[in-house]
């Protein structure tokens, strides 16, 4: 399959930011005297925002608390500590340097609010040259909606079936397909393990960037 652009998720996909929503939960849990989530337990949970990583973190607590400062809570001490893990999935900068070399272009399409998003990506050179960036709230709706990825190939100026779109959440893969597009897991992201990722029916699994980056 000949790749002329792609569109990217964020969370799982471009950066592991896992780390960073789970020192915001365990701080949450801490001021609430809760037992801390490990990275193992709180990784099952990146990908699905706060409110999923607060249930998880609260278990059967949560519907007795206020949910609304707890987020509020979360979001802002993520807000103030937005970088301090996150890193690059390996090769992913290599493979954005291989797109731009090549001309392919690429964008974001993520399920992350813009004032989130957009103070996140100052922190990495690279992600700060996509054409696109379309966010949880851009529009009225989000992934697994269709409109977000068509809106991004809009702004890029690409066609919807010639353009490839990576994420590692099932919402990723039938948002593309809602898109007309092919689709790709990034196995490496949040993805809990043990699951048949070929229920997803997506056309491409990948397990590291580098395999993407043979593809192109």
């Amino acid at each position: 399959m000949a790749i002329s652009s792609i569109l990217f998720d964020l969370d799982g996909t471009l950066l592991d930011t896992a780390d960073d929503l789970g020192a915001a939960l365990n701080h949450v849990l801490a001021k609430y005297q809760f037992k801390p989530l490990t990275a193992d337990e709180y990784k099952q949970h990146a990908s699905n925002g706060s409110v999923a990583l607060l249930k998880a973190g609260f278990g059967e607590h949560w519907d007795t608390l206020p949910q609304a400062n707890l987020k509020t809570e979360f979001l802002d001490y993520y807000q103030n500590n937005i970088a301090v893990y996150t890193r690059y999935y390996p090769s992913i900068e290599r493979l954005l340097q291989t797109l731009n070399e090549q001309g392919i272009p690429w964008g974001i399409v993520t399920n992350k609010p813009t004032y989130l998003t957009l103070p996140l990506l100052t922190h990495f050179a690279l992600l700060k040259e996509s054409v696109s960036v379309v966010c949880g709230d851009t529009l009225t709706v989000a992934k697994p909606s269709a409109e977000p990825i068509l809106l991004a190939c809009e702004q890029i100026g690409i066609i919807a079936d010639k353009c490839l779109y990576l994420g590692d959440a099932q919402r990723d893969i039938e948002a593309g397909q809602n898109a007309g597009m092919k689709t790709a897991i990034a196995s490496w992201g949040y993805i809990p393990k043990n699951l048949d990722l070929s229920t997803w029916n997506a056309d491409l699994v990948f397990t590291d960037a580098q395999q993407l980056i043979n593809h192109i």
